[in-house]
């Protein structure tokens, strides 16, 4: 029989041939952890013992989810971090340095059949590059650093086939969203999903990298692109298939307050929007934010009234746009630019909606109080269909002439 990329990579990382439904010990790749999670695995490693880390080399500490801190409380998260990775020789990624596992891509920091784990769900964006890559909580972060393994149970591994093309107006927000709403938001629980078929294999990383993101929201363990040597045998036994035509998909919206409630932009169009976020860990890199910048000026600007927050995902992000103007002609609509990292799409961190706002956004969660403002309504979408939004005042297809 043969085996799953997913069986593939954790009987790699485990020293064992092993198979879906078997508990394994792996050694880990890349360990990530954030200002969100950290502090908390900081307390259990001292309670575990844990004197030193194992692999510092193998851990990457990122302040992004408080950025910028706010409060007493969340600088004290900072300061603890920053003594942490002090004392332990750990990289530290600072308040503006970017989402820690979009840095870990950036900087080839993984790789094809690695094994990376981060106390954020979105660790999952990392499968774009031919990894296994999980989220987990502060205490196997916590053993993480100790250790240097996590345990994990081998997931079955759902098929998806990626077929066909993009057509103009389409992004890859619109798969994404069509896959979370054919799945449902725990239609891939503890399971993996395995990318392949034409689009899947012609996608850019950055297209990828969306797609991955969003495999959290159908309850995925991980969501992985196979490469040329990391990809699951012929024979492999798959639990279920799932087939995307992307030449038919339409610009999809994500009614509130569920990721998994998508459906076409025809069936929401005129809905008012007054505010608009464009970026974070999906929807923040820079193709993304020169996508919605063209539409906006194409369309004569920001619409009066609308409130629109940029957040790049990383300091190269943000450094590639100033120096191409972006984020300057932005500003010069009337956008706001925000510090980079995490802190807006969580709420964690300023601009925090006014009350009753009707949102549009391009991140990959609609939870009622996601963004720090529980009265809100937050609908997401593609950055070109956001950006429409933006300069229409209400929802919009971004394939029609303004």
């Amino acid at each position: 029989m043969g085996r799953t990329l997913a069986e593939k990579i954790l009987s790699e990382k485990s020293g064992k041939d092993v198979c879906a439904g078997d508990i394994v010990v792996c050694t880990a790749d890349l360990v990530l952890g954030t200002d969100g999670s950290t502090p908390m695995a900081i307390d259990l490693f001292e309670q575990m013992g844990g004197g030193a880390i194992l692999r510092p080399d193998r851990v990457l500490l990122s302040q992004d989810h408080y950025a910028p801190p706010t409060s007493d409380a969340t600088c004290g998260f900072h300061r603890r971090m920053s003594a942490f990775a002090s004392t332990h020789a750990v990289e530290l990624l600072a308040v503006g340095d970017g989402i820690g596992f979009q840095v870990a891509m950036e900087t080839e920091r993984v790789r094809p059949g690695d094994l990376v784990i981060g106390a954020d769900s979105h660790t999952v964006t990392c499968g774009a590059f031919g990894a296994f890559a999980t989220g987990v909580g502060s205490t196997d972060l916590a053993a993480a650093f100790l250790t240097g393994q996590v345990w994990l149970r081998v997931p079955e591994t759902i098929r998806v086939e990626l077929e066909g093309a993009l057509a103009a107006g389409i992004c890859a927000k619109d798969v994404a969203l069509e896959l979370v709403r054919r799945l449902g938001a725990d239609g891939a629980s503890y399971m993996a999903l395995e990318f392949v078929g034409s689009a899947a294999e012609s996608f850019s990383p950055e297209e990828r990298s969306v797609i991955s993101n969003m495999s959290a929201e159908t309850g995925a363990k991980t969501g992985v692109f196979p490469t040329s040597i990391w990809r699951s045998d012929d024979h492999a036994s798959f639990a279920g298939s799932l087939r995307i035509d992307c030449t038919s998909l339409q610009p999809l919206v994500a009614m509130p307050h569920d990721p998994a409630r998508a459906v076409a932009v025809s069936e929401v169009s005129g809905l008012p929007i007054d505010w608009v976020f464009l970026g974070t860990c999906i929807g923040g890199r820079a193709n993304e934010l020169r996508d919605a910048l063209r539409m906006i000026e194409a369309r004569g600007g920001i619409a009066d009234g609308v409130t629109v927050a940029v957040t790049p995902s990383s300091r190269r992000v943000r450094d590639s746009l100033e120096r191409e103007g972006i984020l300057q002609q932005f500003g010069a609509l009337g956008a706001t630019i925000t510090e980079t990292g995490c802190g807006p799409c969580c709420g964690t961190s300023p601009p925090i909606p006014p009350p009753n706002a009707r949102i549009i956004s391009t991140a990959n969660r609609n939870f009622r109080g996601r963004m720090g403002q529980p009265s809100a309504t937050i609908h997401l979408a593609s950055p070109v269909t956001c950006a429409a939004a933006a300069s229409a005042g209400r929802i919009v297809d971004p394939r029609d002439a303004p």
